[in-house]
């Protein structure tokens, strides 16, 4: 063999070479691709549970804070329909006490009208208010029929007369008004 021909044949050898070689290569960026791909489907899918995980915990941290406020404001109102249950029977002994002086210009009826009206303007500031009663249609949801009297002059079920008065805080109840009821 010549000089030439084994120039050739080294020449085509080193062609073949680099014709494997470049298979080889195609062959690598093809699996190196592969393993790229799933690579990105992981954590495409490992991202989507974790955003899916995000979102709950931050609807869930979103119930317990509504619940929270929601629970707190029930409290607060159990304690305020709490503490007047336990104020409305000095407001009664108030009123009783009102009501049986006879001298109007004394101070004592003086002073116990000022401490009932600081009780009455306390209660409204908290929103309790007075259940009106007098002239109007009894309701069991509101009233408490201590008796029932035949007066033609008053219309059916219809209220004449309060004989303890009921207070509500907010729409609901706190002690129904005891009321005589006409026929």
């Amino acid at each position: 063999m010549s000089k030439k021909e084994k120039a050739d044949k080294k020449k085509e050898e080193d062609l073949k070479n680099i014709a494997n070689s470049k298979e080889n290569i195609d062959d690598n960026v093809e699996e190196v691709s592969k393993e790229e791909n799933n690579e990105l489907e992981e954590l495409a899918k490992k991202n989507a549970e974790l955003t899916d995980k995000l979102q709950r915990n931050l609807a869930e941290f979103d119930n317990f804070r509504k619940r929270t406020q929601r629970e707190k404001a029930s409290m607060y109102d159990d304690g305020v329909r709490d503490t007047v249950e336990k104020i409305l029977p000095m407001i009664d002994n108030f009123e009783r006490a009102l009501s049986s002086i006879q001298n109007k210009e004394d101070s004592i009826y003086k002073g116990l009208s000022m401490v009932y009206s600081q009780f009455e303007q306390t209660l409204k500031d908290v929103g309790v208010e007075a259940i009106i009663c007098v002239g109007e249609q009894f309701d069991p949801n509101l009233h408490f029929a201590v008796s029932h009297e035949n007066m033609e002059e008053y219309g059916e079920n219809e209220i004449i007369d309060e004989l303890q008065k009921g207070y509500k805080y907010k729409d609901k109840v706190i002690r129904h008004s005891m009321v005589k009821v006409a026929n």
